[in-house]
């Protein structure tokens, strides 16, 4: 998940990279997603399990209680809330690190989250975050961790993955009461700030489309 304009260099300031209607995909959810929803409604199932971020405390038992040996819950990012820290408390512990992409300053415990410079700004520096599915567990580490600042991580079911259980061991065995039914034509939840933030930066890029335009 990355685009060629976010690279060091491409005269890009920040607030214009942030703006990018693009950056939302991290939270839509991409590969696999819209074949496996057509799988399913083919076979008449309407209603797909989804995890309420809102409501999720990051407890853990979405990698641990799904009946898959690899949880259908991933982390995903939002970009237009994300501050592109260079100290992200979702990729590194909150003590005993160094400031290094090196394994011991990982906070996930599967290498998940990439890290990657963006650009330097009166020197402040600036990183992208992604999540490598393949190698999430669904732990919510990143998480709780992005909680103490911007909270642009959060958990999502993947439906790609996802068997659609009749009941949910995730949902009976979570203790806030996160998960729901959703309509399987509207199977992501997003956190309340990311509607926010998409919408904020939908808006901005229609208005600069539309200046362009009379320009």
């Amino acid at each position: 998940m990355s685009d060629a304009n976010s690279q060091p260099g491409s005269g890009l300031n920040r607030r214009s990279f942030l703006a990018g209607g693009a950056w939302a995909v991290g939270a839509i959810g991409v590969g696999g997603l819209g074949a496996g929803l057509a799988a399913r409604r083919a076979q008449g199932e309407q209603y797909v399990w989804q995890l309420d971020p809102d409501k999720c405390i990051s407890c853990g038992n979405c990698q641990t209680h799904c009946v898959l040996d690899e949880s259908a819950v991933k982390a995903v990012q939002c970009f237009q809330v994300c501050g592109y820290c260079d100290i992200c408390t979702g990729y590194f512990p909150t003590d005993q690190f160094e400031l290094n992409t090196g394994a011991e300053n990982h906070l996930c415990p599967t290498n998940a989250i990439r890290r990657k410079f963006i650009e330097e700004q009166s020197g402040v520096r600036y990183f992208e975050y992604t999540i490598d599915e393949s190698l999430c567990v669904g732990c919510g580490k990143c998480v709780k961790g992005c909680e103490l600042m911007n909270g642009s991580l959060y958990l999502q079911v993947r439906h790609d993955r996802c068997l659609n259980c009749n009941e949910c061991a995730i949902a009976v065995a979570c203790p806030a009461q996160a998960y729901r039914r959703v309509p399987a034509d509207q199977p992501t939840i997003l956190k309340a700030k990311a509607r926010e933030a998409v919408a904020a930066a939908a808006k901005a890029e229609g208005a600069a489309e539309g200046d362009a335009h009379e320009a």
